[in-house]
């Protein structure tokens, strides 16, 4: 059986701060906490900072809300950085609808509870799209919308990389098993980062072998539903809800990246002719795992 593997959830910290060299406390104000929804589900947060969080950050499909901590580090302000429903320590949704329309619906409760003032709601991949849809049906609650490397635009096609990733086993023998496919699919990421990010997002079971936290039902196995990872008429939907956008849009590309493309980029500036196109160079997808310090730079540049 596979070695015990101590997991403190608040004890990585420092690792973050040494690797990015951020000079901050190791121990920041952070606290997990947890917002029952109207049918009884409990949706899981971080809480960072004491008074309003400033910001609202929203992780990618089969991540969780610790994607964020080096950047929350770096920004110092009161922030939510939420965990999406059947990711991280949040329920799992009876009927697996993991779209960005009923995402966003749970979104907009915990949002209009503990960070009604936000002045910021950040969206990485599925979290942007899932915060696109909050403008939509809770604008009151987007005062500015941030994109990081998404927009309606995304096939299976251009997130392919992505998908091969989510869409591998589920359960590994050892800790170091899990680790090396990992590091096979992250290529622009340091192992140091992608070890820390495996211990947030999975668990060691009684017999040592390590699963996925997240609920699998919300990646498709299938490859005819592969390529069209939201469907077509819910992208279409979250265009028109650019188009009708009554706040400030910014996106993040990730140089690297292949998810958003230059006919994207078009269509967004279409729809949005005053939305701000900000390239990070050598980011890959996740530009908050690639390149933390820039993309902090750049939130901290959105705040009033």
């Amino acid at each position: 059986m596979s070695e015990r593997i101590h997991y403190d959830e608040f004890g990585l910290f420092h690792e973050n701060i040494a690797e990015y060299d951020l000079g901050v406390s190791p121990s920041p104000v952070v606290a997990r906490a947890s917002h029952v929804l109207v049918d009884g589900r409990k949706m899981s947060y971080l809480k960072w900072g004491a008074g309003a969080s400033r910001l609202v950050l929203v992780h990618g499909g089969s991540q969780n809300a610790h994607t964020w901590d080096t950047v929350a580090l770096g920004l110092g302000e009161p922030l939510l950085a939420v965990d999406l429903p059947g990711h991280g320590h949040s329920d799992w949704r009876d009927d697996a609808a993991y779209s960005p329309a009923s995402m966003a619906a749970d979104l907009a409760e915990v949002v209009a509870a503990h960070a009604p003032q936000a002045e910021v709601v950040v969206g990485m991949s599925l979290g942007g799209l899932t915060s696109l849809a909050l403008a939509g049906c809770a604008p009151s609650l987007v005062r500015r919308l941030a994109l990081v490397d998404i927009t309606p635009g995304v096939t299976g096609a251009k997130a392919k990389a992505v998908l091969d990733f989510v869409n591998g086993p589920q359960s590994f023998p050892s800790f170091d098993d899990l680790l090396a496919r990992t590091i096979e699919h992250n290529p622009t990421r340091t192992v140091t980062s992608l070890r820390r990010g495996i211990l947030h997002n999975a668990k060691q079971l009684d017999d040592g072998s390590w699963q996925w936290r997240y609920d699998r039902r919300s990646h498709v196995r299938d490859e005819k539903a592969q390529s069209d990872p939201v469907a077509q008429s819910a992208l279409e939907s979250l265009w028109d809800i650019v188009s009708g956008l009554g706040c400030p849009v910014t996106l993040f590309r990730g140089s690297l990246s292949p998810v958003v493309d230059d006919a994207d980029v078009a269509e967004l500036l279409r729809r949005r002719p005053n939305a701000d196109i900000n390239v990070v160079d050598g980011a890959g997808h996740s530009i908050q795992g690639d390149k933390p310090v820039e993309l902090t730079s750049l939130l901290r540049g959105l705040l009033a």
